[in-house]
């Protein structure tokens, strides 16, 4: 029986470039890789987000699990990427979302200490 071991996550966008730039700046670092019109960025070992221009853009919904959640929002307010509310679950994650400009939904979620399994109630 076969067994699935790596995602890819797709982010369409209306400009690659200015969407490399963005994400460039979202994820601290340009794309560590470029296949075909793909820019790709490894968040673990089995987990990748790339960006692709497309006529659909702006319907992606993807959550990042991270660590130091307040410095990744420093971060990017000091590159005028603003944020929605962060909310506290009742379980103790923190999550907020962050719009690009296709209106692409990149949710971060942190789990309190000592939690590394974020799991919203309801």
């Amino acid at each position: 029986m076969g067994s699935m071991t790596r995602v890819y996550c797709g982010v369409p966008v209306t400009d690659r470039n200015a969407a490399l730039e963005w994400f460039a700046v979202f994820f601290g670092r340009p794309a560590d890789e470029v296949v075909g019109d793909e820019a790709l960025w490894s968040i673990s070992d089995t987990a990748w987000i790339f960006v692709a221009e497309r006529d659909r853009a702006g319907g992606a919904l993807i959550t990042i699990e991270v660590t130091g959640l307040d410095d990744v929002l420093a971060r990017l307010a000091a590159h005028g990427i603003g944020h929605e509310p962060v909310e506290t679950y009742d379980n103790g994650v923190r999550h907020v979302v962050v719009l690009d400009p296709d209106g692409n939904s990149i949710s971060l979620a942190e789990a309190p200490r000592g939690d590394s399994t974020p799991q919203r109630d309801g």
